[in-house]
């Protein structure tokens, strides 16, 4: 398949409820500069010509105006966030006009490498979708109306983002109504039938929502991958 439009929805909705802060979790600060401005500056490393949208509450337009000259050479449109994350996506969604390759990450996951957000990009060209998962390490227990017994965790994976898809799959599939069993964007497009395609994620891609996870992104960010 030919090379394609990139677009990055990155959804920056939060609350600094968990981290019991005033600001945010995407606008703290990790390493001097906002959470949220080094997840838009993974991206933009990734390919030059991707395209950022950010969903946001429009409240919180001011805390990224200030920042967003930085990043002059790359088209960057600010969305108005909405009551659930599916409607937050949508809303991001609508901005897509043309035939692109979708990537729909998390505005507090910052260390996505280069190296992933591109293996994404491959493998949604080739499979139609690319959702980074990665193993699970701890002992898992299904909890049930009898008590809870063990599972086997080699048959889960954990889910992280970005979930990347070709334009064709995922528009259709956030025109159907919202439905609160869809947890991330995979269900959404994996309602319409299509198979989702898993790639391996990486243990670095963390999500940012306590106090610790700070901690950890910037010892990471203090070795930096490719």
């Amino acid at each position: 398949m030919e090379p394609r439009k990139k677009v990055a929805i990155i959804v920056a909705g939060g609350s600094g409820t968990r981290m019991g802060s005033a600001i945010p979790k995407q606008f703290l600060e990790l390493a001097g500069k906002p959470v949220l401005w080094h997840t838009v500056t993974a991206f933009v490393k990734a390919y030059s010509d991707m395209q950022i949208v950010l969903v946001l509450p429009e409240v919180h337009f001011s805390y990224v105006e200030s920042w967003l000259p930085e990043f002059a050479g790359t088209t960057v449109t600010l969305v108005k966030g909405g009551e659930t994350r599916f409607h937050s996506v949508k809303n991001g969604l609508d901005q897509v006009k043309e035939p692109a390759v979708i990537f729909i990450h998390d505005g507090v996951r910052p260390l996505a490498s280069t190296a992933l957000i591109r293996s994404c990009y491959e493998a949604a060209l080739a499979h139609g979708s690319a959702i980074p998962a990665i193993d699970m390490k701890d002992s898992i227990r299904e909890i049930g109306e009898e008590g809870n017994r063990a599972v086997n965790r080699e048959r889960f994976k954990i889910i992280q983002t970005p979930q990347t898809f070709l334009s064709e799959l995922i528009l259709p599939a956030f025109a159907l109504p919202y439905d609160p069993l869809f947890t991330d964007e995979a269900t959404v497009v994996e309602r319409q039938g299509h198979r989702i395609q898993l790639v391996p994620g990486e243990e670095a891609n963390i999500k940012i929502t306590r106090p610790l996870d700070l901690v950890i992104a910037s010892t990471l960010l203090d070795h930096p991958r490719s």
